[in-house]
């Protein structure tokens, strides 16, 4: 291995075809990874059928592939400084794709979890490494313009994933979600392996953490594992949910004791010392656990309950793209100049109408109606992510900005995974007791129940397929005020958040801050 040198030349700028098809081949692998935070969305009530399981146990498939996406970012340094920029991202693109495949053939949701958590795992590299060679491609005074063609190309992949996997799960199958992917891998390699080759950064052999990296694998996990398996399992008149939670709670005592006395840590926790920092990142975490919890939360609702395909789940959760993508670079350019606890205030106040908006949602709701709040949301998500990190990064030393960058990442990725099965396991208790406050009213003494189940009987129904059809609508009215209870919760926290920003300080932006500004999508 090369031996680290200060006085090692950066590789000049890409220049024509090449720089054109290296950003490409960038942006194909940037779009290949975030496509799969989405795409299997509305394919979960699909999936779990073919696999006979629940819809909440098929949240799993989201759920690993977040928790060990977030876990192996952290390692997304040492990993490059042991083997170079080129050869890891080029060697995640092609572990991506063999994950990618073999997600596709399980036959079983447990195989199915343990691919999603390979490919989570080494997809981890894959959005900050191609963000730092597509800035090697361009000259400095062309960084903005690589850096908007970046965060285009992170913001158009969420917005296809639901489409793309509807229109895939109504007309194909479910494994083909993740076929997609092996094309499109197999070319963003060969093509990034081809110009970037001989562009390679300089490699040395660095320490590890690996007690730290192991308490941490245990925490996450065991909390994971705890959040996706309590609503089946009774929570903790569960002998094994006990044990989770003790292993979790032992677990995270330990990582932070160890990492804050450890010389070379995985996750530097002594960022959280800095004010900006600690309320920007605590922001993130409740912000983007909430945000991403429903739109997990939607597909299920509009498919298990309103009549949906997958593809018209999909396209009510395509429109949040059109306002986030036009609004982005504006923000981009304009958050020097704008104290970013303005735009991060706005965010969560539209985040808050959006959910006000939706809990207020029927059964009879049209598309419109349901499309609007997503239309809304995209103005709030450009005004997010972006401001946020920069409050995050406001005053640190350049040095300290990539641990600073991934940390922030890594608390929001796996605040999105927890999100997903908190918002899933309220929705499922909170519809157990409007079903029961329901039924309650269904009687023989009760006028209303009697003519529903008299009318149905006259249409050629038996008493036993009277009585299910009743429940049916009975099951769709609890659920539907479970989602309510559950977007109205939301939209008070989006409005408590907006104090807990204010808590930091407009401090300015740390010097070479931007490249990972834009590093929070």
């Amino acid at each position: 291995m090369s031996a680290p040198s200060a006085t090692v030349a950066s590789p000049p700028p890409l220049s024509g075809s090449t720089r054109a098809l290296g950003t490409i081949a960038l942006a194909l692998a940037t779009f290949m990874n975030v496509l799969d935070t989405s795409i299997a969305n509305v394919s979960i009530p699909a999936l779990s059928g073919d696999l006979g399981v629940s819809p909440d146990q098929g949240t799993w498939v989201i759920t690993s592939f977040g928790v060990a996406n977030a876990i192996s970012l952290p390692l997304t340094g040492w990993l490059t400084q042991r083997y170079g920029q080129v050869r890891l991202f080029t060697a995640s693109v092609l572990l991506f794709v063999i994950a990618s495949a073999l997600c596709a053939l399980a036959p079983s949701l447990g195989l199915l979890i343990l691919f999603r958590v390979i490919q989570g795992a080494v997809a981890g590299p894959m959005i900050p490494l191609s963000q730092t060679l597509l800035l090697a491609s361009y000259p400095k005074e062309k960084a903005g313009s690589a850096l908007a063609i970046w965060a285009v190309t992170t913001l158009v992949a969420p917005v296809v994933g639901p489409v793309l996997g509807g229109w895939i799960t109504d007309n194909y199958a479910w494994p083909w979600i993740f076929y997609i992917n092996v094309p499109i891998g197999l070319g963003a390699a060969a093509v990034t392996w081809m110009i970037y080759r001989k562009r390679e950064s300089p490699t040395r052999k660095l320490p590890i953490d690996g007690v730290g990296l192991g308490l941490l694998v245990l925490w996450v996990g065991s909390l994971q594992v705890m959040l996706d398996k309590g609503k089946d399992l009774d929570w903790f008149g569960s002998a094994q949910i006990v044990v989770l939670a003790i292993m979790a709670l032992v677990g995270f005592v330990l990582f932070v004791v160890w990492e804050l006395t450890e010389r070379n840590p995985v996750v530097d926790l002594r960022l959280f010392a800095r004010r900006n920092f600690l309320v920007a990142t605590l922001a993130v975490s409740l912000a983007y656990g909430t945000f991403f919890g429903s739109v997990v939360l939607l597909p299920l609702w509009l498919q298990q309950y309103m009549g949906y395909t997958a593809t018209g789940a999909g396209l009510v959760l395509a429109p949040v793209g059109a306002l986030a993508i036009l609004l982005s670079p504006l923000v981009g350019r304009t958050v020097d100049k704008v104290d970013p606890r303005l735009y991060v205030t706005a965010a969560f106040a539209i985040f808050a109408l959006v959910m006000w908006m939706r809990s207020n949602f029927d059964t009879s709701a049209d598309f419109t109606t349901l499309a609007i709040p997503t239309v809304v949301q995209g103005a709030a998500m450009a005004l997010f992510f972006i401001p946020l990190i920069t409050l995050s990064l406001s005053g640190l030393a350049p040095e300290r900005i990539p641990a600073a960058s991934g940390l922030f990442n890594f608390a929001r990725l796996l605040a999105g995974s927890f999100g997903t099965s908190i918002a899933t396991t309220f929705w499922d208790r909170r519809a157990t007791l409007h079903h029961a406050q329901l039924v309650e009213h269904l009687t023989r003494f009760d006028a209303q129940s009697q003519q529903a189940l008299a009318l149905l009987q006259a249409n050629g129904m038996s008493t036993a397929q009277s009585q299910a059809a009743v429940n049916r609508l009975i099951d769709q009215q609890a659920f539907m005020l479970s989602a309510n209870d559950l977007f109205y919760a939301s939209a008070l926290l989006f409005l408590a958040l907006v104090g807990i920003v204010w808590l930091a300080r407009p401090a300015p932006r740390a010097p070479g801050a931007r490249p990972a500004v834009i590093a929070a999508h």
